[in-house]
């Protein structure tokens, strides 16, 4: 007799060596988005967006229902994609980030997660092995439009320390910058003349390459956990105090949520985000840490219906024991 209750099962997700290319993850429940769901988002990022929080505005400049938070439907999106990452350690790259339609409140969102690249890393002597698989997260609503098709790449561990699974991939080949048409297409048939009446910050013409803003005062990581379970996010660093290591880690949609809120206070002329060119967490978060950014204006297009795209990079600075960089976002923005 072992003393092995085989009856006994553990729920978990998948680690690096029991994952393979062509897998397809969709069982993460889909979220219909609410003004309650919206609501407790922004209290947690304080997201300060004008379109999604007015909606009277709202309709003038969209001729649509009440925008869901930009910040909200990706975190939702990643959230649902982490039944793939249960085990995730940090994630190394986001790719082709571009909205292909604007949920409004009561559109429901749905993924589809395919593992499409991996390579097992270099072992180091005192860590834990670890493997890189990449992602492809594809995000529809309930009449199956397409919302979000990007890509993202997870570090994960294995369950084996001494498994050699083979997987070389070259994820370098993997994904794609965000288009530059897709980038532009997000705001068609939006009136951004009526939000440059009626709003508030500098035109899109004040903003010139190489303008850099400090954004004045910090923001305190707060309801970290909450978050997570909010956008589905079961990643376990995020959640269990000893899979962080002694100190759960904050998600970092949560941090990007935050720099998001800080941009938009500094820059009140943002319409919304068309899109990301690359995100790094270069340092972790944990609650009660108080976040600061920087925005630079990399580069700036028109539109042809007025306004432009403005292409911001965020860099974001944690307040605490030891102060540390902890995020570098590059991001489209739409201002009027």
């Amino acid at each position: 007799m072992t003393g092995v209750d085989e009856r006994l099962t553990t729920a978990e997700g998948p680690y690096f060596d029991e994952l393979s290319v062509g897998q397809v993850f969709a069982g993460a429940p889909g979220v219909t988005l609410t003004s309650g769901l919206a609501a407790a988002h922004q209290a947690i990022t304080g997201d300060r967006l004008a379109l999604p929080l007015d909606a009277a505005l709202c309709a003038d400049v969209t001729g649509r229902g009440f925008l869901a938070p930009p910040a909200l439907v990706w975190d939702i999106a990643i959230g649902q994609s982490t039944v793939a990452t249960h085990h995730v350690k940090a994630n190394l790259f986001y790719r082709g980030l571009v909205f292909r339609r604007t949920p409004v409140l009561g559109d429901t969102l749905r993924t589809r997660t395919e593992v499409v690249g991996m390579r097992q890393n270099t072992p180091r002597p005192g860590r834990t092995p670890t493997g890189l698989a990449a992602l492809r997260i594809t995000t529809v609503d309930q009449d199956e439009r397409p919302v979000l098709d990007f890509w993202r790449c997870a570090m994960l561990p294995l369950r084996d320390p001494d498994r050699d699974t083979g997987h070389v991939d070259d994820l370098d080949s993997i994904g794609a910058p965000p288009d530059p048409a897709a980038l532009a297409a997000v705001t068609d048939g939006w009136n951004l003349a009526r939000f440059a009446e009626r709003g508030q910050g500098p035109r899109f013409a004040d903003l010139v390459e190489g303008h850099e803003i400090e954004v004045g005062g910090g923001d305190v990581v707060s309801g970290a956990p909450e978050l997570a379970r909010l956008s589905l996010n079961i990643a376990k660093v995020h959640h269990d105090t000893a899979a962080g290591g002694g100190n759960r880690l904050v998600y970092g949609g949560h941090t990007i949520g935050i720099a998001l809120s800080q941009a938009s206070r500094a820059v009140p002329s943002i319409l919304t985000v068309a899109g990301w060119h690359s995100c790094d967490h270069t340092g972790p978060v944990h609650e009660g840490d108080t976040l600061r950014s920087r925005l630079r204006v990399e580069r700036t297009e028109p539109l042809v219906g007025g306004g432009g795209l403005v292409h911001l990079r965020s860099r974001v600075r944690a307040d605490a024991e030891e102060p540390r960089d902890v995020l570098d976002w590059r991001f489209a923005a739409v201002i009027a």
